[in-house]
């Protein structure tokens, strides 16, 4: 009476890993990646060319804000030097000051936000699951830059 039944399952891993690809059983066993509905090839090409254009478009618009940046900076350097702008150096140094304030006190604790936590851990996430198409837009996004 009550006896117990000790039959267990056996699983055979040589069986299980075969039909898993290596980048899976390595970064991600539980990825339920959309991106996996593709072969190797073509998640790298996926990730290659998005990676070029974003590349691209970054060297471009990084060029373009830099000389907005560095002109703007330039013509409010005339206009000061030739009193068009007079500047109030004790009103900057006391907003300096306060804004050094709250970076103390929003430093002194060495834990992240739990919302800036969150969205690191989604992103590594992220990351493992598309291990390789990740790897093709680094690899276009430096291609991008280059060209």
């Amino acid at each position: 009476a009550g006896a117990k039944d000790d039959t267990f399952n056996v699983l055979d891993l040589a069986e299980y890993t075969k039909n898993r690809p290596w980048w899976r059983r390595m970064f991600a066993p539980s990825s339920g990646s959309s991106a996996e509905k593709y072969n190797v090839a073509t998640q790298l090409v996926i990730g290659g060319v998005t990676g070029w254009c974003t590349g691209f478009l970054f060297q471009k618009v990084g060029k373009l804000a830099a000389t907005a940046v560095g002109g703007g900076f330039f013509l409010l350097q005339i206009a000061n030097h030739t009193g068009y702008i007079k500047v109030d150096w004790n009103l900057i140094q006391r907003d300096m000051n306060k804004a050094k304030q709250q970076l103390k006190f929003h430093t002194s604790g060495d834990k992240m936000p739990p919302e800036v936590k969150s969205r690191v851990d989604e992103v590594v996430i992220f990351l493992k699951k598309n291990a390789i198409l990740t790897g093709g837009f680094a690899g276009g996004f430096m291609f991008g830059m280059a060209s």
